[in-house]
């Protein structure tokens, strides 16, 4: 990518070189997430500057290492990895990021599996803990049909805290009541705002986890019991957010962000380790992703234009052996 907003552009350069404490990984396959298309659209700053290679996860095998105890360690296993913040990267063949981004996988789990591995069920993991830990009755999810809305149904009824699911359509909600959702919203609908006020206070949901932003944190502010805290963890609406200071002043409403590489940086070694342990456990289960479609990265910019349509029903992944 040569700037903000241009369309994306596949060409042959050199061989990347790991540093010190780096590895250089093959690529298999990458998704494409919404911190993907934040990333593109400039919203987490360029480290190196332009051109930049998208792409925050994905999977593939260690065939380098710069250096270092934990690199030389990973040269020649599968991996499921972190592209280093700022900089991406995995939206190619080879890539190169830091060897504690790379978490070996299980030879039972396959590589399209192993590319979603971390974002998604690392975030899943980090907002069950923040449940628990906070003691919250029930809480609430938005853009509740993508795939960590469908993580957060399955570990809801794992841990047995009831969760309101928040998604635009009805045949959203459909589909997540086949998951087993129990209370689903649909924003769209008439009275929506009404219902959600009322099934947040009969529940007690004080922990509302917003994806969407735009006018939809405005109606969830509104309607969320005192004390509430919204956790706003993305931003896929584009329109502007439209806040009652009263209801956050008055009724002791906060609203704080979530990032992913931060609270992972709130772990120790023991605990992130703990992290891992499950989500590669339940990969297969709870932390399993449907894949709509595989393109190559060729067809890169068609796979975003996809993406933005189709957030809901599976992942779209890049794998770079396929060729259109």
């Amino acid at each position: 990518m040569d700037d903000v907003g241009q369309s994306l552009v596949v060409r042959e350069v050199p061989l990347p070189v790991p540093d010190r404490g780096e590895v250089l990984v093959k690529m298999a396959a990458s998704p494409i997430n919404p911190s993907d298309l934040a990333f593109i659209s400039g919203g987490y700053g360029f480290k190196t500057g332009f051109p930049v290679i998208p792409g925050n996860e994905g999977s593939g095998a260690v065939v380098a290492s710069g250096g270092g105890f934990m690199g030389r360690r990973l040269v020649g296993k599968r991996v499921a990895c972190f592209a280093r913040i700022g900089i991406g990267g995995a939206w190619a063949e080879y890539m190169v990021t830091n060897a504690s981004h790379c978490v070996p996988v299980r030879k039972d789990t396959g590589s399209e599996q192993a590319a979603m591995a971390l974002v998604n069920p690392l975030t899943a993991l980090a907002f069950i803990n923040i449940v628990k830990r906070g003691r919250h009755a029930a809480f609430l999810n938005t853009a509740a049909a993508s795939a960590l809305g469908r993580m957060l149904v399955r570990l809801g009824k794992r841990i047995g805290i009831p969760l309101i699911n928040v998604v635009r359509r009805e045949n959203q909600a459909d589909e997540l009541r086949k998951l087993g959702a129990e209370y689903v919203l649909v924003s769209s609908e008439e009275g929506f705002e009404e219902r959600l006020k009322a099934l947040s206070h009969e529940l007690g949901a004080t922990l509302f986890l917003d994806a969407v932003g735009g006018s939809l944190l405005g109606q969830l502010v509104l309607a969320a019991p005192m004390h509430t805290t919204i956790l706003a963890y993305g931003r896929l609406s584009a329109e502007p957010c439209i806040i009652e200071p009263g209801a956050l002043v008055l009724q002791h409403k906060s609203i704080v962000g979530f990032f992913l590489s931060e609270w992972v940086k709130t772990r120790n070694l023991m605990q992130l380790l703990g992290d891992l342990r499950k989500v590669k456990k339940m990969l297969d289960s709870d932390m399993k992703t449907d894949i709509k479609h595989r393109m190559s990265l060729n067809q890169a910019d068609e796979a975003i234009s996809t993406y933005k349509t189709e957030m809901t029903g599976g992942k779209i992944l890049l794998m770079p052996e396929i060729f259109p």
